[in-house]
């Protein structure tokens, strides 16, 4: 799998129009790559040969800024000293560790595969190998979990000062083997209330911390933003490499056929196999409401008027001064950013503003 990757790589840096007539490039050998993100599956089961490989690759190809992010997802079972090490001495200057909690009782619940030790072990390990640059993931709203524990799970955090957490309440997707326990009434449903809570919680312990709630669900020690993610939520250009993965160019998304086997085959013959949707112009403007009304800066009523039209900015004016509460929004010049109340119905905002 690796051999292909790399040989995508080669293909999108070199070509411009794929054997189909699409083009695959997107990013150009001489724009900047200003983050790189190893995600997706389980990239920790990668060696420090392979990883080195594939950043090789990726430098011989393009332009790459010499103070990348260069980020690796691992779950704290996948982490120990040497691990850890080898990933650092690959050119990883960054973790992603999706801890989830700190409580036995929930890792359990979730079927995570580490237990409450690993979850605090993992963070002493990356900073012992010198990542003083790293994010954890915690949930909450899971049905057992109480406003105490969760300020517990919060204050380690804090404790052993984690510069970066992104957290998330617990959703049930359809479809799932937990909506299924849950219908079977083998597993208890989430409580929306409770979860806006500890939301509220969240929020104000990470504040007082001394942390940027800079994204809806992301907390961040100064200078510690995640810039990969935030470079989605810019609406920057970007490329997906291996299966699934999937690319942006600003109009056209495109996503990696999912198959492993047909995507070894096509890019055997050069083909880089995939589907493609060009954004509508409501599409574009949508996303844009979505992603920037998330984020700490919040949506720019003057990018919205110059990149699409005078009736769609005067439209959202009108939704905002009529169907928002004032406590959910702050207006500051052209810019419209969500209260810690407004995060809390930071969804449904978006939808009413939508084209």
């Amino acid at each position: 799998m690796v051999n292909a990757l790399i040989k995508e790589i080669e293909i999108r840096s070199e070509s411009r129009v794929n054997a189909e007539g699409s083009d695959v490039s997107i990013i150009t050998p001489e724009e900047k790559i200003e983050t790189i993100y190893f995600g997706g599956g389980t990239p920790s089961l990668l060696s420090q040969l392979e990883i080195k490989r594939l950043l090789s690759s990726i430098k011989e190809k393009y332009s790459v800024k010499s103070n990348a992010e260069i980020t690796l997802e691992a779950n704290p079972d996948d982490i120990s000293f040497e691990k850890v090490r080898e990933w650092r001495g690959a050119g990883i200057n960054r973790l992603s560790i999706g801890i989830q909690s700190f409580i036995e009782r929930d890792l359990i619940w979730m079927n995570r595969a580490h237990n409450a030790s690993q979850a605090l072990d993992c963070i002493h390990l990356a900073k012992e190998a010198g990542f003083d640059n790293f994010s954890i993931d915690l949930i909450f709203g899971t049905p057992h979990l109480t406003n105490e524990e969760w300020k517990e799970n919060v204050q380690k955090v804090i404790d052993l000062n984690v510069p970066h957490i992104a957290c998330y309440a617990l959703t049930v997707e359809p479809k799932t083997a937990l909506r299924k326990m849950i219908e079977l009434k083998k597993k208890e449903d989430v409580d929306t209330d409770a979860q806006a809570v500890q939301y509220r919680i969240l929020m104000q312990m990470m504040r007082d911390a001394g942390y940027e709630h800079y994204e809806i669900s992301n907390f961040a020690k100064p200078s510690f933003r995640s810039r990969h993610n935030s470079s989605y939520w810019e609406g920057k250009k970007y490329i997906g490499i291996g299966p699934s993965a999937h690319s942006y160019d600003g109009k056209i998304r495109t996503w990696n056929k999912s198959n492993n086997i047909y995507y070894l085959k096509s890019i055997e013959q050069n083909i880089i196999p995939f589907e493609m949707e060009t954004l509508t112009e409501t599409q574009q403007l949508n996303e844009y409401i979505m992603t920037s009304l998330r984020t700490i800066e919040g949506m720019d009523l003057k990018y919205i008027q110059d990149h699409f039209s005078l009736e769609d900015n005067k439209r959202i004016q009108a939704i905002l001064k009529k169907d928002v509460a004032k406590e959910k929004i702050i207006v500051e010049g052209e810019k419209i950013i969500l209260t810690d109340e407004g995060k809390l119905f930071g969804d449904a905002i978006s939808v009413k503003l939508f084209s």
